[in-house]
């Protein structure tokens, strides 16, 4: 029986985490299928992708679109190979509901990769109940944390498989050694450091009340690394609450380690999350982490208190008082990054991306 081609779905590359996540995964398994198709409409990380063919539509008013027109488009473009030769299967890294229900009336075998914990919307019954019945169509379900695993198994009945993001902890550590001149750092102060969407997801806003409620007895700076919708909310409670001494926003960047190695402190204020990248690469440069408690990663990366503190999701004083102790004891807590980093094994580059290339070509043979 011939093999099937490999039809990679993500129709949005933004720049964050998962982006990272479809980078690695892709290019790896690039290296052992021969004959794999990608489809996105963000031309410009086209030079991220090796030996893949990439279908980029396009349109005039393609930057004035919005997340779901980009998915109706690359919708079409799937349906559309689909039509020419069915023998394939999807891997798809967005729009996963779309792609399944696309995928199951062309009788075409789908793989899922779910990123991040259902717990940001799961409250809307609708949401949940077509969630629930969809998801249970696809022929593979790939999350990456064992606390996503059970919350799936616990809120919609379904089974998935969980493979640990790949960690390349040889290219963040070469990265994190170009040279940056960043003098809002100083030498006296603490310095924090997060790096995330402007978003409601990543609750930047928690994080500034927190240092605005200590930031007579603290001696900080902050720098948020980033870019989104939120920006201007943030600048707004920095301006009204007199932080602009203190806290630096800065667009984002394809390298944000040398900024992270640069700082004391990483803080994670998260409402929901997947598997955090941005902890494990702090944790690479041996920067302490302080994170929300929230659903899924933070808690299994930081092996529930041992490599880090964890802070009650949303609460700017139970986050204020962690920066706190901190500040006071960084050499005491100096063993919990040690042991952090002893415990980064878990997300072996090649361990875990060889674990993508068995179930993704079982899929492709069978």
């Amino acid at each position: 029986m011939k093999k099937k081609k490999l039809i990679i779905f993500m129709p949005a590359i933004e720049g964050g985490g998962v982006e990272k996540n479809l980078f690695i995964i892709s290019n790896f398994l690039a290296k052992k299928i021969s004959n794999i198709t990608l489809i996105n409409a963000s031309r410009k990380f086209n030079n991220k992708f090796k030996n893949i063919n990439i279908i980029n539509p396009y349109f005039k008013f393609w930057d004035k679109m919005g997340r779901k027109g980009r998915y109706f488009i690359c919708l079409i473009h799937l349906i559309k190979i689909f039509l020419k030769d069915n023998n394939c299967v999807v891997f798809a890294f967005q729009a996963n509901l779309y792609c399944i229900l696309i995928c199951r009336i062309f009788k075409i075998k789908v793989i899922t990769r779910s990123n991040s914990s259902p717990s940001g919307w799961s409250k809307n019954f609708v949401k949940t109940f077509i969630f629930e019945k969809l998801l249970k169509l696809s022929n593979l379900i790939i999350v990456n944390s064992y606390e996503f695993r059970k919350e799936l198994k616990k809120k919609f009945n379904v089974k998935s498989v969980c493979i640990y993001n790949p960690l390349n902890k040889k290219e963040i550590l070469k990265k994190s050694k170009e040279k940056i001149n960043i003098k809002f750092f100083g030498k006296k102060s603490l310095n924090i450091i997060n790096v995330a969407r402007f978003a409601d997801q990543k609750d930047q806003i928690t994080l500034l009340k927190a240092l605005n409620i200590y930031k007579k007895k603290l001696n900080f700076k902050l720098v948020l690394v980033g870019r989104g919708a939120l920006k201007n909310k943030l600048l707004d409670f920095i301006q009204i609450n007199n932080l602009k001494n203190k806290i630096k926003l800065i667009d984002f960047q394809n390298n944000p380690f040398k900024f992270i190695k640069k700082s004391d402190l990483f803080i994670l204020s998260s409402k929901f999350e997947g598997l955090p990248n941005v902890i494990l690469e702090a944790m690479v440069l041996k920067k302490f982490v302080i994170s929300s408690d929230c659903p899924t990663g933070p808690k299994e990366i930081l092996l529930n208190g041992k490599g880090g503190f964890l802070f009650k999701t949303g609460s700017a004083k139970d986050l204020g008082k962690k920066i706190m102790f901190y500040a006071k004891n960084k050499k005491k807590l100096r063993p919990k990054i040690i042991f952090s980093y002893k415990n980064l094994n878990r997300f072996d580059y090649n361990k875990n991306l060889n674990k993508y290339y068995s179930l993704i070509n079982d899929k492709l043979i069978n």
